[in-house]
């Protein structure tokens, strides 16, 4: 059994950059200590502890489409749908795990693994 600690997702709507570029694919990675920690230090968070998700999420996002490098403003642009579920997707990878369940198609009877959402999410997936 292997350990899986980067996830890769599909925003619903994606990151439109200033060159009118969508980015949708990314990879997120299993936060750290130091991930949930150091940010506490920041002003921004002292100042607005809203501000914590920005923070974390720009820390533990390490691929969005071709932007590099990855930074607090490019979270903050991110349209609310999309925000919304990277901090579900941080929830699940960090707190609860996958929901992970067996299955087998009826067609070709092949056993396979897939993920069920929360209650309430939105696949996102087109």
């Amino acid at each position: 059994m292997t350990f899986q600690t980067e996830f890769a997702f599909t925003l619903p709507r994606g990151y439109l950059d200033a060159q009118h570029e969508l980015h949708r694919e990314g990879t997120m990675r299993l936060a750290t200590a130091s991930d949930e920690i150091l940010p506490l230090k920041d002003p921004r968070v002292q100042a607005n502890p809203g501000y914590l998700a920005v923070i974390l999420l720009s820390r533990v996002v390490t691929r969005l489409g071709t932007l590099e490098p990855l930074n607090p403003k490019i979270i903050e642009g991110l349209f609310a749908a999309d925000f919304a579920f990277l901090e579900s997707l941080y929830r699940r990878i960090n707190a609860q795990g996958h929901n992970r369940i067996g299955v087998t198609c009826p067609e070709c009877s092949a056993r396979f693994e897939t993920e069920v959402a929360d209650a309430g999410e939105l696949s996102a997936t087109p």
